[in-house]
């Protein structure tokens, strides 16, 4: 199933996504997707009734807000595909390498992001996002880890390369937490629906242009692998969410300029969707 948020930030409400591309409303189900409703749907998939049990609505001019409401947590991976890491002047990883971001970064698929003050390198990142619908801790194998997953969705992993790099102190956070620096959505995708996580085509573009266009595939740690691989360090929790990595084709590369005031960022993952968002200045 497909599995939306509408409404203003703060009022978001609970939408089902058919097939056909009609909207029906879950707020009879649920006040909201997020951890609570992920678990109980982890435990009972009927918990959402059939389409022709719920009331048709119309979404037409409301925005659209990230598909999962504040996670407790956002986790990323970074240098996770080899032609990124080595675009960043780096050797592919042994290990997963780890940074979080603030959950406050995370708006919708639609929203204006904010170039921070001071900002020269504001940068773009496709990435596919692991939402969390059970309890992950200790997980015995990779094998475990889909029984963990609630399903995924798009997620541009915003970035601010000088902030990151340069005046880091020796951690990226600063880099990765400024307002509006995670857009999710438009649909969280359970992971029924989805297949196999590592055969998805991953794009973006700026102002029109090509940038990123890779898939999955080339991951070097695979979703189970991290799911299994972080539930050793830490216990994800229900509603949580996990940025994979993002492929080559960013302007670290020195191949692209950085985000300015008025571009345009489009990102899109086959069969989750696609974003559409305006840089404004902070």
């Amino acid at each position: 199933m497909r599995l939306m948020r509408t409404g203003e930030p703060g009022r978001e409400r609970p939408v089902l996504l058919s097939p056909e591309g009609r909207h029906y409303d879950l707020s009879g189900v649920t006040d909201d997707i997020d951890g609570a409703f992920l678990a109980a749907l982890a435990d009972d998939p009927r918990l959402v009734p059939a389409e022709t049990e719920l009331p048709e609505t119309d979404i037409t001019g409301q925005r659209i807000g990230a598909p999962v409401a504040r996670p407790s947590a956002l986790l990323c991976i970074g240098q996770n595909y080899a032609a990124h890491a080595a675009e960043s002047g780096a050797a592919p990883p042994e290990q997963p390498i780890l940074f979080y971001k603030s959950p406050n970064t995370v708006v919708g698929p639609y929203d204006d992001v904010l170039i921070p003050r001071g900002s020269k390198k504001t940068d773009w990142e496709v990435e596919l996002a692991v939402v969390i619908g059970r309890r992950a801790s200790y997980l015995d194998s990779p094998a475990h880890a889909a029984a963990h997953i609630a399903g995924y969705a798009v997620s541009n992993d915003v970035s601010e390369r000088a902030f990151q790099l340069e005046e880091s102190g020796g951690q990226w956070s600063k880099g990765k937490s400024c307002a509006t620096f995670n857009p999710l959505g438009p649909v969280l995708v359970t992971a029924d629906e989805v297949g196999d996580p590592q055969r998805l085509r991953l794009r973006s573009r700026v102002n029109g242009e090509p940038r990123q266009d890779s898939s999955t595939e080339d991951m070097i740690f695979g979703v189970a692998h991290l799911v299994h691989h972080l539930s050793q360090y830490l216990v994800l929790e229900p509603g949580d969410v996990v940025n994979t990595g993002t492929p080559q084709g960013v302007a670290l590369s020195g191949r692209f300029p950085y985000l300015g005031p008025d571009d345009v960022m489009e990102i899109e993952i086959s069969g989750l969707g696609r974003q559409r968002s305006v840089c404004r200045p902070a």
